[in-house]
């Protein structure tokens, strides 16, 4: 009997799932200049490489790379001067063999058929590893890079009305073949079974795709799909669509209340809660007490002006210059 209780006990055992964004120069205004830091490490092929084999080698699930389509005078240094997602996630896929890549890109202000085909072929040059960060691009000003006016901006329940929409095209795309469509055999000439292929013929309120994808089903069938929007529409998407979400709470309450809200939601939808993961961000100092990590980030702290402070403060409030 207690071998028994402790089978049932071994399989119901839960597991962390840690991933590393690699963010260059860091996602502080003045970290740049602390003395250790990288000063071109958003740019820098080999510092990403380096990051992301250390998180391999430490048995983490995944690297993340993040990404936005609008910058000011006044943004991050790292969001000033970055690599493109899947260019740098196909890059990593080639120095790596099991660790997970999840790159963001936008749905407002991209097109399903070509992202599905991107990351399709990031997730076969990669044997299986890809995940899509999906965002929505909240900045109005992102609208005047892709020839649209600010007015053209879509507005916050459109957004994710799009995306939706967004994300049933994308999966209908890969499952355009069934796993063994490609029989390519030499002998017969045949290279394919045409009743293992499937057009999707989309037609929506935001979207018309014919199909198929010009892209097999890849190892993991499709990529992983990471969402970060807390909002109700946020939410919503996330439990009808992700496989994971990240979020930042800034109590231990409020992120307890958000892990049952959203699995709520996917069990509303009719998902099983346990298949959503729910990731929340940290952004830890290491010191070998809680002396040095304090001095640690004191030193970071005091590279950052009173300018610098007000201009990060002004990013949540659509970058109104409080100075």
């Amino acid at each position: 009997m207690k071998i028994e209780r402790m089978e049932i006990v071994m399989s119901q055992k839960r597991q962390l799932k840690l991933g590393t964004i690699i963010h260059g120069v860091g996602g502080n205004i003045a970290a740049w200049r602390h003395p250790e830091v990288l000063t071109d490490a958003s740019v820098n092929f080999d510092f990403y490489k380096e990051q992301a084999q250390k998180s391999e080698q430490a048995k983490f699930d995944f690297v993340f790379i993040a990404d936005g389509l609008h910058i000011n005078e006044k943004s991050l240094p790292h969001f000033l001067n970055r690599f493109e997602p899947l260019t740098i996630l196909s890059a990593i896929a080639a120095v790596t063999s099991r660790i997970g890549l999840a790159g963001t890109v936008s749905t407002s202000y991209s097109e399903p058929f070509n992202v599905a085909r991107q990351f399709s072929s990031l997730d076969h040059i990669s044997h299986g590893r890809a995940g899509w960060n999906v965002v929505t691009s909240p900045l109005e000003k992102t609208a005047l890079n892709f020839s649209k006016t600010i007015e053209e901006h879509p507005n916050h329940p459109k957004r994710y009305r799009i995306a939706s929409e967004y994300l049933d095209v994308a999966k209908g795309l890969w499952d355009s073949w069934e796993d063994d469509a490609f029989i390519r055999d030499k002998e017969t000439g045949v290279f394919f079974d045409p009743e293992k292929l499937h057009s999707l013929n989309h037609k929506g309120e935001f979207f018309s795709v014919q199909g198929p994808l010009n892209s097999g089903r890849s190892k993991q069938g499709r990529p992983i799909i990471f969402q970060a929007g807390s909002s109700e529409d946020g939410k919503n998407l996330a439990a009808k669509d992700a496989d994971a979400i990240f979020t930042g709470q800034a109590t231990l309450e409020d992120a307890q209340e958000f892990y049952q809200d959203v699995k709520r939601r996917t069990a509303d939808y009719g998902r099983n809660p346990d298949h959503i993961l729910i990731l929340p961000g940290i952004e830890p100092i290491v010191g070998k007490t809680e002396e040095e990590a304090e001095q640690k980030y004191q030193e970071i702290a005091n590279l950052v002006s009173i300018e610098q402070a007000l201009n990060y403060l002004g990013r949540f409030f659509e970058h109104h210059d409080f100075s």
